[in-house]
């Protein structure tokens, strides 16, 4: 095999792998029964993370359709995982925030991912092996660093 298809193999695999193990943790997340989408787990750690936010904001952040927003939104308010209030900036819009109870699910949902990645390594992953994996994320987080540019970030 030539030094090209080499590389587009290990891109591949790489990307199913990533792919797998993404699949895996969002699973794992939502596993703490907690009657929320995907997207709403999604919606609630942005908010959780980045504070405040308007409907179009999240919108493109997560890279749904403003229609899609505002339902998931609507279900997040209803259940009393996030609130609105008045923009300071500009009062016809509102800013969504994430409130206690939805901060509360958004860090159980996080604590079930962690628990259920520190299981898999403990009970997959050889001692011996420990080294090897530190390396692979080592590796793993330079190739996130790197841009759509190809700029480190």
């Amino acid at each position: 095999m030539n030094d090209k298809n080499e590389q587009d193999s290990r891109s591949i695999r790489l990307a199913i792998v990533i792919k797998r193990l993404r699949t895996s943790l969002q699973e794992a997340a939502l596993a703490g029964a907690t009657g929320l989408s995907l997207s709403q787990v999604l919606i609630l750690r942005r908010l959780r993370v980045e504070g405040s936010l308007t409907a179009a904001s999240l919108a493109a952040a997560e890279h749904v359709s403003h229609q899609a927003i505002t339902q998931n939104l609507s279900e997040l308010k209803r259940a009393g995982l996030v609130e609105t209030t008045p923009d300071p900036d500009d009062g016809r819009k509102k800013l969504i925030s994430v409130t206690a109870d939805g901060k509360n699910v958004s860090e159980s949902v996080h604590a079930s991912r962690n628990a259920w990645l520190a299981h898999a390594i403990e009970s997959t992953v050889e001692d011996s092996e420990l080294p090897a994996l530190d390396k692979a994320i080592e590796l793993l987080e330079r190739l996130a660093a790197v841009s759509n540019s190809g700029k480190i970030r």
